[in-house]
């Protein structure tokens, strides 16, 4: 089973990260940094939805009105100026993927990457619905019902805690966040201070 970020980040090349960068009004390299960081963290908030038989009925169910779009649509979509409405779609998809912790969500992306909050919320954003086109083909491909799709995400998001790193934590801080401020600081410099002194 191909591991669903990998997918997602095949279809997202040079000029897609270009645009993105324009969007976000910074460099290529910081978007595709941040990209890196950001479907990982919204895999593994996705997974956390589904781990729930509530959850996984209802990402399912959502899934149906993403089916049968191409990723390359959804892109064009997003990126070619008439985004407005795909990226409030977008900004639902996170309320319900993150819920409370959205704002968690961007502020530990915003603060892993050096984007910020409100560019690291806008790059989620438009990042959600390409997640949910990749994972409306996959769930129809595999022929998965509810508890099928739970089980896939739940491996998923292992797979990205186990890797550890910057992801791994980052995904562990805003999924087990309860709350207020989120402060990565502790965990960034732990981080950062081990890359160093390798």
């Amino acid at each position: 089973m191909s591991n669903l970020v990998d997918t997602v980040l095949a279809h997202i090349g040079d000029p897609q990260v270009a645009q993105i960068a324009a969007q976000l009004g910074t460099s290529p390299d910081q978007a595709r940094s941040a990209i890196d960081h950001a479907l990982p963290l919204i895999v593994g908030g996705m997974a956390h939805n589904a781990s729930t038989p509530g959850g996984a009925e209802a990402l399912h169910n959502a899934l149906g009105d993403h089916a049968g779009q191409s990723v390359s649509d959804v892109l064009g979509g997003l990126l070619g100026g008439g985004g407005g409405n795909l990226s409030s779609i977008g900004g639902a998809i996170l309320g319900h993927v993150f819920g409370a912790n959205r704002t968690a969500a961007d502020q530990g992306l915003g603060q892993a990457t050096g984007l910020g909050q409100q560019s690291a919320g806008q790059l989620m954003a438009i990042l959600a619905p390409i997640v949910m086109s990749v994972l409306a083909k996959r769930t129809q491909q595999q022929g998965l019902d509810p508890g099928g799709l739970g089980g896939m995400l739940g491996q998923q998001s292992q797979q990205i805690q186990q890797q550890g790193g910057l992801v791994g934590g980052l995904v562990n801080a805003v999924l087990g966040h309860s709350g207020g401020q989120l402060d990565l600081s502790g965990m960034l410099g732990g981080l950062l201070g081990g890359m160093n002194r390798r």
